[in-house]
């Protein structure tokens, strides 16, 4: 059974040994839903609400936030009895790997290629499962680490503008003209995370530029909103969409939230400079926030470039990044203001995200606040939501995996 949220309505609860123990229970709730994505002939498996097996590829998105979010969890104190980190680490070398080409496949089924575009956004997240595994101690990490590390430097990094690109075929040839926030802000957490792994100067680095491009140049003049679409030249493509989960029109609350965390994590690394990034990060937080649905709760989606709401459909994963950014500013600055959002984030999540009979997150909710399937035919993955418990857990606004190996809050 779940602990209550919290034991008290007065103080943090973040210092809360209540609100801590319902973090660590439901990460391992979640935790032991998604045991069950191994596939019996090999590979990993998205799950439907019920924990079944879905039919469909294996991603690679899908397989390396598996294995980052079972190793932190691992780090964390809990053991990966499923095998779930063997298992992508060797998928991600088997079967996602291109053997032929270079880099890494989009999807697979078995030995089959599905899909063979490559992507940027899968491709950053090799780099953060090989570093969370290099982290852990796991035996595979160093080659994934050093092979993708490769691909990123040869294919996608733009060193003359300090970004990444964003894709190509499967031998190698761009098709495209576009250039994307979401393949670089996931970029700048992997590279994050090379560098808490690594020390590598390089890594937090680059991370930096990013972060510059995006929150120094792009959101002021945005009104503290980060266009998602870009040009060749990174001028903001207005007219672009694409896929509505991962490319919709408009500007994502969502992202800005990771985008202000991930700000204030390499603030963090580079020693805290006495310079304007907190207020930056506040800045771009705060402004998300506005999107708030006051009658449902949760988040619209999408929002148009004057910040009114082009969909309001209502995902989990934009709620788990409110609360780790609120999270990281509370433990810099204990204000009330703050306080108020991370209980009333946690708050929704316990009443309308979180599965309390089977475990694991809704991914969406209906107009009733019951779990929708508009976008997604099960529960897509673990990622999101167990960061969101496990970073408010840990000390400190970066190097997660560092404490929670000293805390292991998920250990029984």
């Amino acid at each position: 059974m779940t602990p209550p949220l919290a034991s008290t309505e007065t103080g943090f609860w973040l210092d809360d040994p209540t609100h801590r123990a319902f973090l660590a229970a439901d990460a391992r709730r979640q935790l032991a839903f998604f045991d069950r994505s191994l596939r019996q002939d090999g590979g990993l498996v998205s799950l439907d609400y019920e924990g079944k097996p879905l039919k469909g590829p294996q991603e690679l998105f899908a397989t390396t936030r598996l294995v980052h979010s079972y190793g932190l969890a691992q780090i964390a104190g809990r053991p990966d009895a499923a095998g779930i980190v063997d298992r992508g680490m060797d998928d991600l070398w088997t079967r996602h790997r291109d053997k032929e080409h270079g880099g890494y496949l989009h999807a697979v089924d078995g030995e089959e290629v599905v899909d063979g575009i490559k992507l940027g956004y899968g491709h950053v997240f090799v780099l953060l499962a090989a570093s969370t595994a290099k982290q852990l101690g796991h035996p595979d990490a160093d080659r994934l680490f050093d092979d993708i590390v490769a691909v990123l430097d040869r294919h996608y990094w733009d060193e003359a503008v300090g970004l990444f690109r964003d894709e190509f075929t499967r031998d190698w040839q761009p098709f495209s003209t576009y250039r994307g926030m979401n393949a670089n802000m996931h970029g700048v957490e992997a590279l994050l995370a090379a560098f808490e792994a690594t020390g590598e100067p390089i890594f937090l680095t680059r991370a930096r530029r990013i972060l510059a491009f995006f929150i120094d140049r792009i959101a002021p003049q945005e009104g503290w909103r980060i266009a998602e679409h870009y040009t060749d030249d990174w001028r903001i493509d207005r007219a672009y969409e694409g896929n509505p989960m991962f490319r919709p029109a408009g500007t994502t609350p969502g992202h800005s939230f990771e985008m202000a965390r991930l700000h204030l994590q390499a603030w963090d690394l580079a020693g805290r400079p006495d310079d304007d990034s907190v207020a930056k990060a506040r800045r771009l937080a705060e402004t998300a926030l506005l999107a708030w649905d006051e009658r449902r709760g949760g988040f619209a989606y999408t929002l148009n470039v004057d910040g009114t709401i082009a969909r309001n459909a209502r995902y989990w994963w934009p709620v788990t990044e409110a609360i780790g950014v609120v999270a990281a500013l509370i433990k810099l600055d204990r204000k009330e203001s703050d306080e108020v959002w991370y209980r009333k984030l946690w708050r929704f999540a316990d009443q309308c995200l979180i599965d309390h009979e089977t475990g694991g997150w809704f991914p969406e909710l209906g107009e009733n606040d019951r779990p929708a399937m508009d976008q997604f035919a099960g529960k897509p993955d673990i990622y999101h939501a167990l960061q969101a418990e496990l970073f408010p857990l840990a000390g400190g606004i970066s190097r997660a995996a560092e404490a929670l190996a000293v805390q292991k809050p998920l250990a029984e």
